[in-house]
């Protein structure tokens, strides 16, 4: 049973009484995202775990993210065995690891197959350029979404700290641990003395 259908507002709370979902929906949930995933599974994986089954808000997602971002391996992987303990312990996370990456790698060897034997043939080179730039604006699209929440709480430092981000890794060619290294003590820094200030009289 989902926590919730429809569209979640940002930063709205789950009803946890209306119970959690079990290891064949988290399998099949996951096992969607992968399979409508293009170009990378995070952009559905927004889209399905807060929009559509509300089993995550907007910011909860955003925080299982960075923790996950922080562990070796895919982000989307790591998501996946974390959303599944959370519901349904170890079970749950294997459930929904397989869910997600079951059928995606089988249908990506048959296309590697395919690839090799016809990848230069005709329109092919061009129509995974174009593949490409799609695959990108989704992850446009979903870093947008993912920001809305954060800009809504903390308009001046949350805008700052995405600016540096952006300007550390796509101009200055950064590696990204060297950028979560130098920014998580800056952010912890802002929430803390923002904290501070709030509890001043």
């Amino acid at each position: 049973m989902s926590l919730k259908r429809g569209i979640m507002e940002p930063g709205a709370k789950l009803d946890v009484d209306r119970g959690a979902p079990a290891e064949r929906e988290l399998f099949v949930t996951f096992l969607t995202i992968g399979l409508s995933a293009f170009g990378g599974a995070l952009p559905w994986a927004h889209r399905v775990l807060v929009e559509r089954e509300g089993w995550l808000s907007a910011e909860e997602f955003n925080e299982t993210l960075a923790l996950c971002q922080s562990l070796p391996g895919p982000n989307v992987v790591n998501l996946s065995v974390v959303v599944g303990a959370r519901f349904a312990g170890p079970r749950g996370a294997v459930s929904a690891l397989l869910g997600l990456v079951g059928a995606p790698v089988a249908i990506v060897l048959v296309l590697a197959t395919l690839y090799a034997r016809f990848g230069e043939i005709g329109q092919v080179p061009g129509a995974i350029t174009a593949l490409g730039a799609a695959a990108s604006g989704l992850v446009w699209a979903t870093a947008a979404k993912m920001a809305q929440p954060l800009v809504a709480r903390r308009p001046v430092s949350s805008t700052a700290t995405i600016a540096l981000a952006f300007i550390a890794i796509v101009w200055l060619k950064l590696a990204l641990p060297a950028v979560l290294l130098a920014l998580t003590p800056i952010g912890m820094a802002i929430v803390w003395l923002g904290a501070k200030g709030a509890r001043a009289p």
